[in-house]
């Protein structure tokens, strides 16, 4: 038998599941003050809802299940490769939300405010700060076309974020609809938009140079590909998209979106543009967000307006806005910094007989302490050194014999 778990996969020990209780929790009681109410929905979806473009890269993450049975023996026989599986693991929380509002409607507000808070899938190539199987953390909120919408996510996202010890981050935001016109500008072709976007996404990456590479590469137009060459040499301003696109509504949203979501902020953050935020999933239509971390060096959560992707499920428009906190990066962060949670003291009951006695000595020092009970050992100074290492602030050696039976402190600095 095989120990360890498989790559890309993690056991958490006490100490590091704690860790990750409380990143909960810190989380949750701010997204509740909110107003957003928890979902659950399964791990497994079927293959048709999680195997198409609307995915991006993820699509070719995903763990497929295969057929059983006859259904299997039959897609082999009839060399239906492509056929063999029917259901996968979901990849992200926003595919398998879309089905679910679409399957519930009836019994939900007509704006809809949710967190999911839950595990997903992806055949990575497991390194640092990506696993196979890991936890993402998002709000969504479905039914509500305005932009205080968006405000309301980045404001109760940068919130959350602001009870966790990661030190300083900002937000940055774009608007898809907004690149969109600034590339028609350019003379980009309408259909070659999206593919053009993910190429755009890739700038951090490949730099300016890699961008115009892959442009000329794939044949697009030398005069619009000058332009947008020109134009991301340098830092792009609010105002240099305005001298582009003049009265653009689009703009004028996002203008609106960054201005108010930084009032809210009052400084402990800021929300700022940058005009080559994409994001990877085709589904976003309008607002895009990343939250970036100078401890990390990356980004720890993202999300965007994604209005056409409920309608696949209802054939009616829906619109609907999601952030998504990236909780593996800011565990590893909080983690690797030997952040302690802070919490109740611990206490020790080490009882010499009469369990029940010792048991309901315990139950007294509950309300104070949590509280956890150990036979007498034959070297209780060797389990005092281990309580000392778990966190442990006091003992009680509890004989019914003894009617004093005092409580000792390990650590007096707690």
């Amino acid at each position: 038998m095989i120990k360890q778990p498989l790559k890309g996969m993690n056991d958490f020990i006490p100490e590091e599941a704690g860790l990750r209780d409380y990143m909960i929790n810190q989380i949750l009681e701010v997204y509740h003050q909110f107003g957003f109410e928890r979902i659950y929905t399964p791990a497994i979806e079927d293959i048709e809802n999680i195997n198409n473009k609307e995915g991006g890269d993820n699509q070719k993450l995903i763990f497929k299940i295969l057929k059983r049975g006859e259904k299997l023996e039959e897609a082999i026989n009839a060399s239906q490769f492509d056929d063999l599986s029917d259901m996968g693991l979901r990849y992200d929380l926003t595919l398998p939300l879309t089905r679910f509002y679409a399957n519930n409607k009836a019994s939900l507000p007509q704006v809809g405010k949710f967190i999911q808070i839950d595990r997903v899938y992806r055949a990575e190539r497991p390194q640092r700060g990506r696993c196979r199987e890991f936890v993402q953390c998002d709000i969504d909120v479905i039914g509500d076309e305005s932009y205080n919408a968006e405000i309301e996510l980045i404001t109760a996202t940068g919130r959350a974020l602001l009870r966790l010890p990661i030190g300083e981050f900002f937000i940055r935001v774009n608007n898809r609809q907004v690149l969109k016109s600034v590339l028609l500008s350019f003379g980009f072709n309408e259909e070659s938009l999206d593919n053009i976007c993910i190429i755009l996404d890739k700038l951090d990456k490949i730099g300016v140079d890699g961008v115009v590479g892959e442009l000329e590469a794939q044949g697009y137009d030398a005069k619009a590909i000058e332009g947008l060459k020109k134009l991301i040499s340098n830092p792009v301003t609010l105002d240099d998209i305005a001298g582009i696109i003049p009265e653009n509504p689009n703009l004028q949203i996002l203008k609106n979106v960054i201005d108010e979501a930084n009032q809210l902020s009052k400084g402990s953050y800021k929300v700022i543009y940058d005009f080559t935020l994409v994001r990877g999933q085709g589904y976003y239509t309008g607002c895009v967000f990343e939250i970036a971390s100078a401890k990390f060096g990356g980004t720890i959560g993202g999300g965007g307006r994604y209005d056409n992707l409920i309608g696949k499920f209802t054939g009616e428009a829906t619109p609907a806005v999601g952030f998504s906190i990236g909780f593996e990066r800011i565990y590893a962060i909080l983690h690797e910094t030997g952040f302690k949670v802070p919490g109740r003291k611990k206490l020790a009951i080490i009882y010499k007989n009469d369990y029940i006695g010792a048991f309901n000595l315990a139950d007294s020092y509950r309300d104070s302490y949590e509280v956890s009970m150990y036979a007498f050992p034959k070297k209780v100074g060797k389990l005092l050194n281990r309580l000392e290492l778990q966190g442990f602030n006091a003992y009680v050696i509890y004989d019914k014999d003894n009617e004093e039976n005092n409580l000792n402190t390990i650590d007096a600095n707690n």
